[in-house]
């Protein structure tokens, strides 16, 4: 019961926020883009980022922040956190444009063995 009450806590916490993280971060840093689109009067911007690791080591942390401090939003739309890829779509907040910081990271310790 309090794991649900906490799982719900988390989660309304994680909507009202304008960042993104996910998994374990204070791993290593593989990989950083800054990822932006400009803004269009009335319409939403709408991005795919994605990441695939060339050694095929396992994403362990996905950290995407908002520069622009807007409402826009970023969900994982497949692998992520224990998979060697990621892709995420981005939506913007309709007028707004999309400034977002991603940092991919991984434990260099752990590979994916097929």
């Amino acid at each position: 019961m309090k794991s649900l009450v906490l799982l719900c806590l988390s989660l309304c916490v994680c909507v009202q926020s304008y960042h993104f993280l996910v998994g374990d971060i204070s791993s290593s840093l593989v990989h950083h883009k800054l990822v932006q689109y400009n803004a269009i009067p009335f319409m939403k911007r709408v991005k795919n980022y994605f990441y695939s690791s060339a050694d095929n080591k396992i994403i362990t942390g996905i950290q995407a922040l908002d520069s622009l401090n807007s409402k826009a939003t970023v969900n994982i739309t497949a692998g992520g956190v224990g998979y060697p890829y990621v892709n995420m779509r981005m939506k913007s907040e309709r007028g707004s444009g999309l400034s977002y910081d991603i940092g991919i990271y991984v434990n260099q310790n752990y590979l994916r063995i097929n």
